[in-house]
């Protein structure tokens, strides 16, 4: 009975032990919880990798770059009456003078500040419609030469 009652106390202090290392890294701080650190600076402050299948962002007030092809087509758009769409050259200077993408923040502000997530990648598909029509531009270009180049040969 003496051996039983020392193996309960000895799974009893392991599992309570065992339960308390297991979260040895969360921390609880005003209401904010971090994991990798003991000074969490937002809701959930995460010092380390993370892995996920899937992260959904709601854009909560955010706009979807749509304005960029209607600002095009159209010459404004009312999701975003400040966009303006650079001609080549004009991108091809701004990166002369900046050292990156007009709209897109700098290395050192992102060193500086860190990265939204949902801005950044607000941006990449602004960038990438932006491309999208240079890119119909230029085939428009290429189909041009081609009729020029055969009307040329005849």
């Amino acid at each position: 009975m003496k051996n039983l009652l020392l193996i309960a106390v000895l799974l009893l202090s392991v599992t309570v032990t065992a339960q308390r290392n297991r979260l040895k890294n969360v921390t609880e701080k005003d209401g904010k919880i971090g994991i990798g650190t003991k000074t969490p600076d937002e809701l959930l402050t995460v010092k380390g990798k993370i892995h996920t299948q899937e992260v959904i962002v709601d854009l909560n007030g955010a706009v979807a770059p749509d304005y960029v092809f209607k600002n095009y087509y159209t010459g404004k758009s009312i999701l975003k009456p400040d966009y303006q769409f650079l001609s080549l050259k004009e991108i091809e200077n701004f990166i002369i003078e900046n050292h990156h993408l007009p709209g897109l923040p700098s290395a050192k502000e992102i060193e500086k500040e860190g990265l939204s997530l949902k801005k950044m990648n607000l941006l990449l598909l602004e960038k990438i419609e932006e491309l999208t029509l240079f890119t119909i531009e230029q085939q428009k270009e290429i189909e041009a030469l081609k009729l020029k180049f055969i009307s040329l040969e005849e």
